[in-house]
């Protein structure tokens, strides 16, 4: 059951190849009130028209699947201009397919075998509009974007006290309008510090930009 923190139902799209997965995830989820499964397909092709006319808050998708993947959807979803904020459960994820799914645009990323309660959570943070990433395989498909070249001048770079905070909140999930209201400041100062931040950083968005600060020790 829900845990009463959740007021509005969040409408999901489940996209997996194997039946009992499906079924079993569909059950799962539908046990929570804030949960509304719209769809349940085994498919690329489904999913996309799925998503097409339910519009869902929230599209789980699975990255393996025969013909076309997880991350091909995304790409025709990204070019038919239909905004989704999407989860992919995954059993394994490559270094490549991390950035390929942070640049079409996934919010939250969860392991097969992680507890179940982990794609709840997850689900009810991206509908929010936050991220959440397993830290365990982010840190690990990214450590060759983080060691490249940079990051040695990454260790020495001091940040403001200001900069450290907006850091900190990035690997929060907060967007720039939550972290203006927090800091009182307007949300183009909030981007102008994010631009130093990346400049000095060398990193490029909000993810490397929170995996950078695990390795310097920010958070």
């Amino acid at each position: 059951m829900a845990d009463g923190s959740t007021t509005r139902r969040i409408k999901l799209v489940l996209v997996d190849d194997h039946p009992i997965v499906l079924q079993g995830l569909q059950q799962f989820l539908e046990r929570h009130d804030d949960c509304d499964v719209v769809a349940s397909c085994e498919s690329a092709d489904a999913g996309f028209f799925a998503v097409q006319r339910h519009h869902p808050d929230v599209l789980i998708l699975d990255l393996r699947m025969p013909g076309r993947d997880g991350l091909s959807l995304l790409r025709s979803l990204s070019a038919s201009d239909i905004p989704c904020r999407t989860v992919l459960l995954t059993a394994a994820i490559t270094e490549a397919e991390v950035e390929d799914a942070v640049k079409l645009g996934v919010r939250g990323l969860v392991l097969k075998d992680s507890p179940p309660d982990a794609i709840v959570g997850c689900v009810r943070r991206v509908a929010t509009g936050e991220q959440w990433f397993d830290r365990g395989v982010v840190t690990r498909a990214l450590t060759t974007v983080m060691s490249r070249e940079s990051s040695a001048q990454q260790m020495s770079v001091t940040l403001t006290s200001r900069e450290i905070e907006i850091v900190r909140m990035v690997a929060q999930g907060l967007r720039n309008r939550s972290i203006a209201a927090r800091l009182s400041i307007s949300e183009g100062t909030v981007k102008v510090h994010l631009h130093n931040i990346y400049e000095k950083l060398g990193v490029d968005g909000r993810l490397e930009l929170t995996i950078c600060a695990q390795q310097n020790g920010l958070l």
